[in-house]
């Protein structure tokens, strides 16, 4: 019998929006479990401390400068990790953002920025590095998609449509893909406390309303994501593709 492989030992990973939050743990938890990870955030500048912890465990790290929204630069960096590394094994879709308004107040500014870097820019990261691994034949995409990819949240019509998109982006790549030997599949946090939502939390109201909702009365830690992550990075995950798997303590489930 085979036991379950949880390993990435000289594993080449990639997780995009790596500078803090649930992407600097993504890419620590993926350094701890054995692999080399390249960083990326707008400005390289901001990775380098994430790199430098990286190579701490004994790791490689390649921090990069990556602006999802332009194609070209996304080429970039999937040209500067081959150069340095020669293949691809992980991608870790993280960027993302929100812009918590009103349904009648969201301006096509807002929607269009959110959607280039949410759902636009989660695509093209996956296009440009899926050719690399068709190429491998292997590899393993892992989306950070979100709890409103499957319920509605009140001042998230923009947001809880780019994360819909992700669920089904993540199913059709996973069709089109399995037959070189990529898996493709999506990690689906409820509420985290992250440097991004600090400020949203400081609203005790809207914290009660969150923690409301999660049967375990707490909100999310980044710790409770990333072995979600590194799950479906790992060879133990094998056989799973096209699932985005839900970490919502129960959000989701009423």
């Amino acid at each position: 019998m085979r036991y379950p492989d949880f390993s990435l030992t000289d594993k080449v990973c990639i997780v995009t929006g790596a500078s803090k939050g649930l992407g600097q743990g993504t890419a620590l938890a993926l350094a701890n479990a054995g692999a080399h990870v390249v960083v990326t955030s707008r400005e390289a500048e901001r990775v380098e401390p994430v790199a430098a912890e990286i190579q701490e465990l004994g790791r490689q790290a390649l921090p990069l400068a990556l602006e999802v929204r332009e194609v070209d630069s996304i080429k970039a960096m999937v040209g500067a990790t081959l150069e340095r590394f020669g293949r691809i094994d992980i991608l870790v879709n993280n960027a993302g953002i929100n812009i918590p308004e009103p349904a009648l107040d969201v301006s096509e500014e807002n929607w269009d920025r959110l959607m280039d870097i949410n759902l636009k820019g989660l695509f093209f990261c996956a296009q440009k590095v899926g050719q690399v691994m068709v190429s491998q034949g292997q590899g393993k995409i892992i989306n950070i998609g979100s709890q409103m990819g499957f319920v509605g949240g009140k001042l998230r019509a923009a947001y809880c449509s780019s994360k819909g998109g992700v669920v089904q982006l993540t199913k059709v790549l996973a069709i089109e893909w399995a037959k070189h030997g990529v898996n493709v599949n999506g990690v689906a946090p409820t509420f985290i406390k992250t440097p991004f939502t600090a400020a949203m939390f400081e609203d005790k109201k809207f914290y009660q309303e969150v923690v409301n909702n999660i049967l375990f009365g707490r909100v999310g830690e980044v710790e409770d994501i990333l072995g979600a992550v590194v799950f479906l990075s790992s060879p133990a995950a094998d056989l799973i593709t096209g699932h985005t798997l839900l970490v919502d303590g129960g959000w989701t489930i009423r």
